[in-house]
């Protein structure tokens, strides 16, 4: 009985290194046996997206690949989780199974499904944290409510115990006598991806846990300096770009964290920058707190007064801001971004999602599953409170009546036009004093260019100061707690 082993269950946790469910069931001195699990059933609406097929596509077999450098390997199967991982457990004798813990409502279900299915057996489901620098029951008010603001949270965030050192990857793991069957790599369908994004996908990213450690030490080498003035420039490379490998979990947060830090201690310029990126990191925690005490976030308005907003679904708007043919540079050369590279630099999302809500009244809904299909870095956490943030309908202090102008935006953070000259092509040849709004620059400037609009490029769907009359209007129409 001494060697049943342990099944280390991965999901959203695709790293050996800093990996509490990895290190414990190696301390156990049991073989333990990897199993990655495609359901694709238990999630539902919330199954992953074509670009974050490709991305596990991508990433899973390196990570097979690590894993049987440490002499181990890993399982493959598919179905939904609380029917098959106790079949895994049988087939293998297993004494116990370990799992990092997800926050997403789905994930929490089965856990609970699956460990009063497995307790008969005398088999324990062990869940780890791991996937965030704060368990979301930790940070509270002095009354034991969840916080429901960002600034708020983040102060008990910040006097809470600082987040826990990173531990290195195991060097070796102890196999099992025998090894379950494991379906091939190729048959879980994840590649090619639809749409075939491959080309643009390949070329913008490395998915795995070596390329999440290179995105890392880039970004801490260099950019981390200008953080906090160039994170909002889409025309410069100043973010970190590690959105996808901490949604797959390819990296922890703990480490980012404590990479960061050491790199403002160490006394290099960036001290500024470590500190706003630290800043981000805690967003994305407040999201997934958001997520955790609120499970119907993805679904319905966090403010409900929300729930009787006048919004005009029109499918053909929706389809122009989609293929990014709004008439709008900065929006559409966000979109386009997105289409081709399955990432979007986050200013410009929120450019364009004010213009999709506000502009164009089309619920913030609709966008939210365009984002989940098309994000590298679709995560239900941050996707459902950024659109509701966006929206006015979500947590935090943003005003509803802030909508975005997206000529000035595009002047403001892509000054030269080089962000959307990359996207929009065809805008290419217009001055950057024209090319945010080349539905207002003189015909002989737009011909010089070889710009024809609603030929080579679309005129604007709607008319910015016309449509933003109509949201103030549509807001007013309903009551508005302050």
């Amino acid at each position: 009985m001494g060697d049943r082993p342990v099944i280390l269950w991965l999901r959203q946790d695709l790293r050996l290194a800093d990996h509490p469910a990895l290190a414990a069931a190696v301390a156990t001195g049991r073989p333990v046996v990897p199993v990655y699990l495609l359901d694709d059933d238990s999630p539902g609406r919330w199954r992953p997206g074509g670009a974050s097929r490709w991305w596990l596509g991508t990433s899973l077999p390196r990570l097979a690949a690590s894993l049987e450098r440490l002499g181990s390997r890993l399982i493959v199967r598919r179905g939904p989780a609380d029917a098959v991982m106790p079949q895994i457990a049988e087939e293998v004798g297993a004494s116990a199974i370990h799992v990092t813990r997800m926050i997403e409502p789905w994930a929490a279900d089965v856990d609970r499904t699956l460990k009063a299915s497995l307790a008969g057996s005398g088999i324990e489901l062990k869940r780890f944290g791991g996937a965030h620098l704060f368990e979301p029951e930790t940070i509270l008010s002095q009354s034991g409510a969840p916080f429901r603001v960002y600034s708020a949270f983040a102060r008990a965030a910040m006097a809470a115990p600082t987040p826990r050192r990173p531990v290195g990857a195991p060097s070796r793991l102890s196999a099992p006598q025998r090894w379950p069957e494991s379906l091939d790599m190729a048959s879980l369908g994840l590649l090619p991806c639809h749409p075939d994004w491959a080309g643009g996908l390949r070329e913008a990213w490395s998915p795995g846990e070596a390329g999440a450690s290179d995105r890392l030490s880039a970004f801490l080498g260099g950019p981390v300096a200008r953080y906090r003035a160039d994170r909002d420039r889409p025309d410069l490379m100043g973010t970190s770009r590690l959105s996808p490998h901490l949604h797959f979990g390819e990296i922890s947060p703990h480490m980012c964290w404590h990479a960061a830090r050491n790199r403002a201690a160490s006394g290099e310029e960036g001290g500024s920058g470590v500190d706003k990126f630290c800043s981000e990191l805690l967003w994305r925690e407040f999201s997934a707190y958001l997520l955790h005490h609120w499970p119907n976030l993805p679904e319905v308005p966090f403010r409900p007064e929300f729930e009787d907003f006048p919004w005009q679904s029109d499918p053909e708007v929706l389809a122009a801001w989609q293929k990014g043919l709004t008439g709008y540079p900065v929006v559409d050369a966000g979109m386009r971004e997105l289409w081709q590279t399955g990432y979007m630099h986050n200013r410009v999302r929120m450019i364009a999602a004010s213009f999709l809500v506000k502009d164009l009244l089309v619920p913030w809904q609709a966008g939210q599953s365009w984002f989940w299909d098309t994000l590298v870095d679709a995560d239900l956490a941050n996707n459902a409170a950024s659109w509701q943030w966006v929206a006015g309908s979500g947590a935090d202090a943003a005003p509803y009546f802030r909508i975005f102008n997206p000529v000035k935006q595009g002047r403001t953070f892509d000054p030269e036009g080089t962000y959307v000259r990359r996207f929009v092509p065809e805008l290419a040849k217009l001055p950057a004093e024209h090319i945010h709004a080349p539905f207002e620059a003189p015909p002989s400037v737009l011909e010089q260019a070889g710009v024809r609009l609603g030929q080579t490029y679309p005129a604007p769907i709607v008319a910015h100061p016309a449509a933003r009359r109509r949201a103030l209007e549509a807001f007013a129409a309903i009551r508005i707690k302050a």
